[in-house]
């Protein structure tokens, strides 16, 4: 069982900055890859960005991408979403998961195991 904690959330105004982290509780953090979600209020939950498991190689959502980066600290057991540029539409829940599979993990039914959520607010 991989426990999944995000830290990082808040309020910030349209234009700034925030950096989420999510700490794993699995020593062999390096076999998942990591995947960043996010879920605003009425609306289904949506794909932010992936990293593969060696941090080699990252995909992002159009709406993103550009302005959000996912990076990965094995010795940590910690992945990252810096988010810079940020517009209230990406106001939302922001997930961190873990999933087994290889290749590029886009979808929620990739991963196996999903963190609490931490709120990000973006204010105009």
């Amino acid at each position: 069982q991989v426990q999944l904690v995000e830290s990082g959330g808040g309020l910030v105004q349209a234009g700034g900055s925030l950096r989420l982290s999510c700490a794993a509780s699995e020593r062999t953090f390096g076999s998942y890859g990591m995947g960043w979600f996010r879920q605003a209020p009425g609306k289904e939950r949506e794909f932010v960005g992936t990293i593969m498991r060696s941090g080699g190689r990252t995909s992002y959502a159009d709406a993103v991408k550009g302005r959000f980066t996912i990076s990965r600290d094995n010795a940590k057991n910690t992945v990252y979403l810096q988010m810079n540029s940020l517009k209230p539409e990406d106001t939302a829940i922001y997930y961190c998961a873990a999933g087994r599979g290889f290749g590029v993990l886009d979808t929620p039914r990739e991963y196996e195991y999903w963190g609490q959520g931490t709120q990000v607010t973006v204010s105009s």
